[in-house]
């Protein structure tokens, strides 16, 4: 997993993010009532946790695959109860895209373990319409064949780009909080953007394990972790039973 390479890919993604405080912004200045719901759960190195929380949606904390870098911890998705593919719901409406993001809770991008933690709370946000889900998976989709280096013009990606900020104007508000953990903790040094993660993570509770393998490891590994999901949903939110939905302000 590699960061954006291109100047171009840089700006566009530059580009994204703007757009997206111009409207957190707007947001801000005319607070409306949101149903918030709160979920809670555990998960384990290499397990995924789920919760359904209303109208089709499912919260996943999926384990990231660990592959040739060895890479442990997991990524946060929603997507529909009958899984609808790439990308999930909560991607979409969190960039930057195919960077480090506070939608990955691991060792990506240079992260120890230690780090990852650090980053706590984490803020995300996500798309709560089925119909505008997947007009923006097309969205996305042509977007990133121009990541990929396909022949896609640069109008249709302007296109494309400006249809998924639209989209993504009418997303919700989610935050994930760590409330415990275990890792064996990295060898390496931090990398430079992850120096105040590092510093926060005493203030993350956790507990230190060995590394699975033979010896430490330079990124370490995330073993175990509790944790609650705060959803800022519309506000006549259908949410199944066992989960308590309360009316109060939306998050900024």
């Amino acid at each position: 997993m590699k960061p954006i390479g291109s100047s171009c890919q840089v700006v566009l993604w530059g580009v994204l993010c703007l757009a997206f405080v111009a409207q957190a912004s707007s947001r801000a200045a005319t607070p409306a009532a949101c149903a918030r719901v709160v979920l809670v759960g555990e998960v384990a190195a290499n397990h995924e946790w789920k919760q359904p929380f209303g109208q089709g949606w499912v919260f996943r904390v999926v384990p990231i695959r660990p592959g040739s870098a060895g890479l442990s911890g997991w990524d946060l998705v929603v997507d529909r109860e009958q899984p609808a593919g790439f990308p999930d719901a909560l991607l979409l409406a969190t960039p930057p895209y195919n960077s480090i993001s506070e939608r990955e809770v691991g060792t990506t991008f240079g992260l120890r373990a230690q780090d990852a933690i650090g980053w706590n709370p984490r803020s995300f946000r996500f798309l709560t319409d089925p119909t505008a889900f997947l007009e923006g998976q097309k969205q996305f989709q042509t977007l990133g064949g121009s990541m990929m280096g396909k022949p896609v013009s640069s109008s249709r990606e302007g296109i494309a780009l400006q249809r998924l900020l639209t989209i993504n104007q009418k997303s919700s508000a989610g935050q994930f909080r760590i409330v415990d953990g275990r890792l064996a903790p990295g060898t390496a040094d931090a990398v430079p953007y992850a120096e105040k993660w590092a510093i926060q993570s005493a203030r993350t509770p956790h507990t230190l394990a060995p590394s699975a393998g033979a010896k430490a490891t330079p990124l370490g590994e995330l073993d175990w972790m509790r944790f609650s999901i705060t959803l800022w949903l519309p506000r006549a939110w259908n949410a199944p039973k066992e989960v308590r939905a309360v009316q109060m302000p939306c998050s900024e």
